[in-house]
């Protein structure tokens, strides 16, 4: 999910752009530091969106840069758990597929693509035995976030499924429920995004 969140920290900024004005210097050395910055507790920064306060600077000894106390609005991507996400199914491996769901990437365990005995073949397809389904790279999908691991912080890693109902690749769900269900799926998503 897409959040709006406001911070507070310390900025430094270094003395070769002391020339530029306080306001510039400020989003650009805030963009540096957060974009892209991932925790735990506050999920990925997209970007600094808003600046709303700057506070008087100080100087310490020894250190030519200025620093201030600075409150402003970053837009992060935080996954949920059992959140339904869209996305482009990015590689197939030989355990499972990789999908794109926009800031980061998921992945879908090959037992967790569908509802049927999966294979992989040389052509980076998985398909289902009974039900005929491939799922190739480039697919649309829609999944629900099951696991999410933080344990490595540059590289958190999300646990995707596609077997509830609703779910799989966008021409599954249209021959379940018809062409109406996606198109619904797809406005809300075009929707969120603006």
């Amino acid at each position: 999910m897409f959040y709006k969140t406001q911070l507070k920290d310390h900025i430094r900024i270094p003395p070769h752009i002391f020339g530029l004005k306080l306001e510039e210097a400020m989003i650009e050395r805030i963009k540096k530091k957060y974009e892209g910055y991932i925790s735990k507790e506050l999920g990925i920064v997209i970007d600094v969106s808003r600046l709303d306060n700057i506070g008087e600077g100080i100087i310490i000894p020894g250190d030519g840069a200025s620093y201030y106390e600075t409150e402003f609005e970053v837009i992060i991507f935080k996954p949920e758990m059992q959140e339904v996400v869209l996305g482009r199914i990015k590689d197939i491996a030989d355990f499972g597929a990789f999908i794109n769901i926009g800031p980061i990437d998921g992945m879908i365990h090959i037992s967790q693509t569908m509802n049927d005995f999966v294979s992989f073949n040389k052509e980076k397809t998985l398909a289902g035995k009974e039900s005929k389904k491939v799922l190739k790279i480039g697919d649309k999908c829609r999944a629900r976030i099951i696991a999410t691991s933080y344990k490595d912080q540059a590289n958190p890693k999300l646990g995707l499924t596609m077997r509830q109902t609703g779910l799989g690749k966008f021409e599954w769900i249209e021959e379940q429920f018809g062409p109406k269900e996606n198109k619904k799926t797809e406005k809300k998503a075009k929707k969120k995004r603006k």
